[in-house]
């Protein structure tokens, strides 16, 4: 007989090693490939199925220094037995371009794709996060796609994330 959490440590690590969710999304102003929480959820649920597994993912909207987050769980259930990871992403309520709604969703996602990665051993060390180049200057092409980009209802903000965007340039990046 198994001792206690046994049987889902055994099932958790054969859907760990069949599990494949590829990074078939594409971004096409960072120009790199990523995978959605919808991508891993889509790969898992054939894989829960045939190993009488049970998913659940849910979000708590947390603060912490007057500072709001979103604490997805992702939990996956055995018979009795449980396994339970947690991740967190922060909220900007003023993001622009972005109502209210919208802001929550995207950390929502963000938080519960981390929380799947954890639980599922899914490595995403080469995800624009771990090889973006934060504070970069740009050059001239840049700007242009950055532009052009932005004109075509891009998001300023992801700019900002890959580059050192002062008050002059984002002026100049947001003017028609």
């Amino acid at each position: 007989m198994l001792k206690s959490n046994q049987t889902i440590m055994k099932e958790l690590i054969k859907i760990q090693a069949e599990l494949k969710s590829p990074k078939n999304q594409n971004n096409a102003f960072g120009k790199y490939k990523y995978r959605s929480c919808e991508d891993i959820l889509e790969a898992v649920k054939p894989l829960l199925n045939n190993h009488n597994a049970l998913l659940t993912v849910s979000d708590e909207i947390k603060e912490l220094n007057s500072i709001l987050f979103v604490e997805a769980t992702a939990r996956i259930t055995v018979g009795e037995e449980t396994v339970v990871v947690k991740a967190q992403a922060g909220i900007d309520p003023n993001r622009k371009g972005m109502d209210i709604s919208q802001s929550f969703g995207s950390s929502s996602s963000y938080a519960r794709k981390y929380a799947l990665n954890g639980l599922f051993l899914i490595d995403d060390t080469k995800d624009a996060d771990s090889t973006n180049t934060h504070g970069m200057k740009m050059n001239d092409t840049q700007i242009k796609e950055a532009k052009k980009f932005i004109a075509n209802g891009g998001d300023i903000n992801k700019v900002k994330a890959k580059y050192n965007v002062t008050s002059e340039l984002e002026k100049q990046l947001t003017d028609d």
